[in-house]
């Protein structure tokens, strides 16, 4: 049975959890406490970069949940969690790498900047160009994709979920406030989207790694 080594509070894991569920791939999940399990050396044969998640299948690993997404993708392939259509399937590829690339970075500088700094206000900023951005990609489309769930939603949904424990509303961007609650509507959503109390824990861990990783360079 494939192995699926992650933490609730990574947003790259709860990416993967969320896709293996939405599939109803069979795993058996293996959870990291990223208490310094991460880095010994057991875990560090399977990720080098001591993070997670990853993905073991039989002899094969995966890491980074990009990779591991299309790989499940690709393996199994019903239910489709990427279009076939030229258009459709650029569309949710190019969401992907907003989020990943231009979102969840600028997320992570509002949990832990202070709200009057020049940092904060130039994340929030460019958080409003990606959420016009987003609206104006979706349309009058229910997901990215089209009417069906995808690669897209997950991610993207995934990262902007975080904003809930900050300051800013969608109240602005009806569309992508729409879309957002339609995801969390989904049984698989309520029941790994995080809580308060694991937010902090989250914030506490990143800044613990941050700091390691910082005084290692």
């Amino acid at each position: 049975m494939l192995k699926f080594y992650y933490n609730p509070r990574s947003p790259m894991a709860r990416r993967v959890w969320r896709g293996l569920l939405e599939k109803g791939i069979e795993f058996e999940p293996i959870l990291m406490k990223l208490n310094g399990d991460q880095i010994e050396s057991e875990y560090l044969e399977l990720n080098p970069f001591h993070h997670v998640p990853v993905i073991v299948d039989g002899d094969f690993r995966v890491i980074e949940s990009l990779a591991i997404l299309d790989y499940l993708e690709a393996k199994y392939p019903t239910p489709a969690l990427l279009p076939k259509e030229p258009q459709a399937l650029a569309t949710v590829k190019m969401v992907q790498m907003v989020s990943s690339n231009e979102l969840l970075p600028k997320v992570i500088t509002l949990l832990f900047e202070k709200e009057d700094s020049p940092k904060y206000l130039q994340a929030k900023q460019h958080i409003d160009i990606i959420l016009k951005f987003w609206s104006q990609t979706l349309g009058e489309k229910l997901y990215f994709g089209g009417d069906n769930l995808s690669l897209a939603d997950i991610i993207a949904g995934t990262d902007i979920s975080m904003l809930n424990s900050i300051d800013i509303g969608l109240s602005n961007y009806p569309r992508v406030n729409d879309w957002l609650q339609r995801l969390m509507q989904r049984e698989v959503w309520q029941k790994t989207e995080l809580t308060a109390a694991e937010l902090e824990q989250f914030k506490r861990v990143f800044m613990i790694l941050n700091n390691r990783k910082n005084r290692d360079k």
